[in-house]
């Protein structure tokens, strides 16, 4: 069986539940891809099998939890103990600390902002949340950022699985396509904070010369 069958049978087996803990897996463990999850959740749904509106949900739900599981590990250990537990235990989930320290360093260079790009990108969704608990980024923050990012995701994936399902190649043709398009958004993002940042220390230099 392989895992896009082995997807489709914990869908059919358990429904919703299915679609929140499939989600759930794939925030915590990267090569169980959403991008396989929601769209095949979203054809079960205009088969009839399921609603969309809940595949939506169930899936937002699922990968909220992960995110706010991670903030919490990130929030409560300190920087020494995730490294040395993703040093002994990453391996099983295929991250290691270089990858956290990568995150973490996005994080510091691009603020907040990262948390919701980040839903949007594969690997960075499944890291992003330790570092917003390590840089203590406010819990309620964090969450509004992440449900924002991550509703918009999985209702892109759950809607082009639910109105492209039956052809596969445009399917793999529009994810292919996305993925430039959310870096584009993010690159474009963080020039235009870095150009901001530019404009307020140029300005604060010139209001010091003045004074």
């Amino acid at each position: 069986m392989n895992l896009t069958e082995w997807i489709l049978s914990i869908m059919e087996q358990l429904g919703y539940f299915g679609i929140a803990l499939l989600m759930f897996l794939d925030n915590v463990f990267p090569p169980i891809p959403s991008e396989i999850i929601m769209p095949s959740a979203g054809y079960a749904a205009s088969q009839g099998q399921l609603q969309l509106l809940g595949v939506i949900i169930a899936g937002s739900i699922g990968s909220l939890l992960a995110a706010a599981v991670l903030y919490w590990i990130g929030y409560k250990f300190n920087h020494d103990s995730i490294f040395r537990c993703v040093d002994k235990y990453g391996k099983y989930l295929f991250i290691k600390s270089e990858d956290v320290k990568k995150s973490l360093h996005w994080f510091e260079q691009y603020g907040h902002r990262i948390v919701f790009f980040g839903r949007m990108i594969p690997a960075v969704r499944s890291l992003i949340s330790i570092p917003a608990g390590m840089s203590r980024m406010p819990f309620w923050k964090f969450m509004l950022y992440s449900g924002l990012g991550t509703v918009i995701w999985t209702t892109f994936l759950a809607c082009v699985g639910f109105y492209f399902g039956e052809n596969q190649a445009l399917m793999h043709q529009i994810f292919s396509q996305v993925g430039y398009v959310i870096i584009a958004i993010v690159i474009a993002v963080i020039l235009w904070a870095l150009y901001r940042r530019q404009q307020r220390k140029r300005r604060a230099g010139q209001d010091h010369k003045i004074d």
